[in-house]
């Protein structure tokens, strides 16, 4: 007998627990980025002190697809958006991103790749940069995809290497992101 009387009850909780969860439909832009960076309103339950600054680099080395956006890029984005909207202060997000590998495709003119081709992550990069995150390529990687400084979407900026670009913002208190 009890063992019909804990099916419906299972079934029931299990009904009402997927109701609860949240699906694509429940992500939107904004408060900071309105093009780019989806995020879901979550019931935080890890507060986040007032006066929190954070100081984040991000590693991208993997390529989006011709015409695509950088996933990784996004999440930038997303990153902004998501603290922007649990009450931190655009000013106390300070991002950094190193890019190295074939995702120098990513933040140089398509051109230079795919001639007559629109860069695909131009639009996304100039909003990073103009909400001030910091922008690097590994000089190795750019030298390797034979890219040069004046290849690079405006306000991307070439540094000696990757290792270089990390170790220095690790030095101005940067924590790496993982993904």
């Amino acid at each position: 007998m009890k063992r019909f009387t804990i099916i419906p009850t299972l079934a029931a909780m299990t009904l009402g627990a997927s109701a609860a969860w949240a699906g694509p439909d429940d992500f939107t832009t904004g408060p900071l980025i309105e093009a780019y960076g989806a995020v879901a309103v979550i019931d935080n339950q890890m507060s986040i002190p007032d006066g929190t600054v954070f100081q984040v680099a991000f590693d991208i080395s993997t390529p989006a697809e011709v015409g695509e956006l950088n996933r990784q890029l996004v999440s930038a984005a997303r990153f902004l958006n998501m603290h922007t909207a649990a009450g931190i202060a655009p000013e106390n997000l300070q991002l950094g991103i190193v890019i190295h590998g074939g995702a120098v495709r990513d933040v140089s003119s398509d051109s230079h790749f795919t001639p007559g081709v629109e860069p695909a992550n131009a639009d996304l990069v100039a909003t990073l940069i103009a909400h001030g995150v910091k922008i690097y390529v590994c000089g190795q990687s750019a030298a390797y995809h034979d890219v040069g400084t004046e290849d690079l979407l405006p306000g991307v900026t070439m540094a000696l290497s990757a290792m270089t670009a990390h170790a220095l913002l690790q030095q101005d208190g940067y924590s790496l992101n993982p993904f």
